[in-house]
C-alpha cells in the first residue's frame, strides 16, 4: 500500500515531532523531511500537504532559508507554523522584522475571515505564542485571516490556493483549539483519507518485510522491551519459522527478566528463542569506562559481535532485526543533520562497517504509542506491551560512570522494590517511565546503631504523550517514604534514596 502522506519539513524546533504526532494521529502518514527534500518535490508519492515547522533561525537576519517557487507551483496545500509562515512571507514579498516586543507564551487569537482552517472555532480562543521576528506587512495576493493584539499580522492566507501561514503553535496543548487547526489542515483542506489505521499498517509492513528478506532467515534481539516484543510479533507473522529470537543477556538486565521473556511469549506457537548468557563479554568491554557515549557504542559494538557469532549456527540467517523506532532515530540526529546530538542509540549507532549482517527494522516509522497499539492487534500479552521502555544499553546508562557488576546487582534489587511498589499501589498504568538510577557516590547513613557509608540511588518517573517532552510524576509523599525505607531496608548497600523532578527539556528521560 502506497500511502498518502503529509511532509514536515523540520527547520530545527522543538515541537517539530510534536507536528508529526498530531498529524499521525489525525490517521495519516507524515514524514519529517530536512529543507533540502523539498527542492524535490517530484521524488514523492502521493503528498497531499506540507508543514513547515517553526525553529530557531531569524528570517530577518538569515538569508540561509529560502522557498523554492516549485513548491507554490503545484497544488499542494502548505501551512506554515511561525518560522514556516514567515517564510512563506519572506516568499510573497512581506516585510518581516526582529521585534522589539517579542510575543511568547499565551495569547487571545481573534478570527478575521472565515477559512477553512478555522472551522468549527470560535471568534477568539487562546494560542501559545513563541517568535522573535514578526511579518508586520501583507505578503503580496494573501488576506489576514486572525490576529491578535500585537502589531504583528498572526494568520495568512494566498488567496487563490490552499497556503496558510499561522506564528502561533496549534501543535502544543497551550493553543485551546481542541486539535481542530491541525484536523482541518489535513482533513478538510488536504482531503486526507485517514488510511493510517494499526490494521492498514500492520498489512503494509507484513507486506514489505516479505518483499525485503525473502527466503532469507532474520535474527532478532528479543530483549522484552515493548519495541523488540512487537518487532518479533510482526516478524513471526510474515516470515513464520524464518525467524530466530535471540534474548542476549548482558548482565546489564532487569531482575528476572528472562523468564518475564519466556513467559510473555508463551503463546505464540512456534516462535523459535534462543537465549545467550554474554553477560562476561559485556561487562569486561565495559571495565573502566566512565563516557555515556562510550559506553553506548561499546554495547551496541558488543551486541552486532554476539549476533553475528549467533547468526553463523543459524543457515542463511542474512538479516538483523532490531527493535528502533521513531525517537530513536531522532535523537541519534539521524533524521536531521541540523540537530544537535543528544545521546546516540545502540540501534542507530555503533554498527561496524563490516557487518555481516543486513538491517532490518519494521518499527522505524512509528511513535511508542503506535508500537503499543500494534502489539495489541497482533495479540502480545498487554501486561508485557504495557511495560515501560527500558533502553537498550539497559542497566549501563542507569549507572553514572562505570559500570560494574556489583553496581548492577544493587541497582535490579532498587530499581525492582520501585516497580513492585507502583504495582502494589496501582501507580505504574499512570506513568509513562519509572526506573532507579545508581549514583557511583557514598553517603553517610545510620543502621542499627551504627553508621554506614552507602550508594545513593535516585527515583525517576515520568509522565509523557511521545516521549519528546515529559513532566515529572507528583506521587504521594508516603509512597515515596514507603519506597525508600524498604530499598533501604532490603538492599544494605543503599544509604539514600533520592527523587530527580526534571522535566524534559532541559533534561533527558535516562540520565545518560
Amino acid at each position: 500500500m502506497q500511502e498518502e502522506r503529509i511532509l514536515v519539513i523540520d527547520y530545527g524546533s522543538q515541537y517539530t515531532q510534536l507536528i508529526a504526532r498530531r498529524v499521525r494521529e489525525n490517521k495519516t502518514f507524515c514524514e519529517v523531511l530536512q529543507p533540502d527534500n523539498i527542492q524535490n518535490l517530484e521524488n514523492f508519492n502521493n503528498v497531499i500537504g506540507i508543514i513547515l515547522s517553526g525553529g530557531p533561525n531569524s528570517v530577518s537576519q538569515n538569508n540561509e532559508y529560502d522557498l523554492p517557487d516549485q513548491l507554490f507551483l503545484k497544488d499542494i496545500p502548505v501551512l506554515g507554523i511561525c518560522f514556516g509562515m514567515q517564510l512563506i512571507c519572506k516568499k510573497f514579498n512581506s516585510k518581516i522584522k526582529k521585534s522589539s516586543s517579542s510575543e511568547y507564551g499565551k495569547a487571545k487569537l481573534k478570527v478575521k475571515k472565515n477559512t477553512e482552517i478555522f472551522n468549527g472555532l470560535s471568534e477568539t480562543f487562546e494560542v501559545w505564542m513563541s517568535h522573535g521576528d514578526s511579518v508586520v506587512s501583507l505578503p503580496d495576493n494573501f488576506s489576514e485571516i486572525a490576529s491578535t493584539n500585537s502589531e504583528s499580522i498572526s494568520a495568512v492566507k494566498l488567496n487563490d490556493k490552499e497556503v496558510y501561514g499561522i506564528q502561533f503553535h496549534p501543535e502544543v496543548t497551550h493553543t485551546l483549539d481542541d486539535g481542530k487547526i491541525i484536523s482541518n489542515f489535513i482533513h478538510r483542506i488536504c482531503d486526507s483519507k485517514g488510511l493510517w489505521t494499526t490494521k492498514n499498517i500492520i498489512d503494509s509492513q507484513i507486506i514489505k518485510i516479505k518483499d525485503t528478506v525473502k527466503s532469507d532467515n532474520v535474527i532478532l534481539g528479543l530483549s522484552g522491551g515493548v519495541d523488540s516484543s512487537v518487532a518479533a510479533a510482526i516478524l513471526h507473522e510474515a516470515v513464520k519459522e524464518n525467524l530466530t529470537c535471540i534474548f542476549i543477556d548482558n548482565g546489564l538486565l532487569r531482575l528476572n527478566e528472562k523468564e518475564q521473556v519466556q513467559d510473555g511469549f508463551k503463546d505464540f506457537k512456534n516462535i523459535k528463542i534462543i537465549y545467550v548468557d554474554a553477560s562476561k563479554v559485556f561487562l569486561e568491554r565495559l571495565e573502566g569506562i566512565t563516557e555515556p557515549e562510550e559506553k553506548r557504542k561499546i554495547i551496541g559494538k558488543t551486541f552486532i559481535d554476539v549476533f553475528q557469532t549467533e547468526s553463523k549456527k543459524i543457515k542463511n540467517a542474512k538479516w538483523l532485526a532490531q527493535g528502533t523506532i521513531y525517537p530513536d532515530v531522532i535523537e541519534s540526529a539521524a533524521a536531521s543533520d541540523k540537530a544537535h546530538l543528544i545521546k546516540s542509540h545502540h540501534n542507530v549507532g555503533g554498527l561496524p562497517e563490516n557487518m555481516e549482517l543486513k538491517i532490518l527494522e519494521p518499527l522505524r516509522e512509528l511513535f511508542k504509542d503506535e508500537v503499543r497499539k500494534l502489539g495489541l492487534e497482533l495479540g502480545i500479552n498487554k501486561k508485557l506491551i504495557n511495560r515501560h521502555p527500558f533502553p537498550g544499553p539497559g542497566l549501563a546508562v542507569r549507572i553514572l560512570g562505570e559500570v560494574r557488576q556489583d553496581y548492577a546487582d544493587i541497582l535490579r534489587q532498587a530499581d525492582n522494590i520501585f516497580i513492585q511498589l507502583l504495582h502494589e499501589k496501582d501507580l505504574y498504568d499512570k506513568i509513562s517511565q519509572a526506573f532507579t538510577v545508581f549514583m557511583p557516590v557514598k553517603s553517610v547513613g545510620v543502621t542499627g546503631d551504627g553508621r554506614s557509608y552507602g550508594n545513593v540511588v535516585s527515583l525517576r518517573a515520568v509522565k509523557t504523550i511521545d516521549f519528546m517532552t515529559a513532566k515529572p510524576f507528583e506521587f504521594p509523599f508516603n509512597f515515596l517514604e514507603e519506597v525508600s525505607t524498604r530499598i533501604i531496608n532490603e538492599v544494605p548497600e543503599i544509604s539514600r534514596v533520592c527523587l530527580d523532578i526534571s522535566s524534559k527539556p532541559p533534561a533527558t528521560i535516562e540520565w545518560e
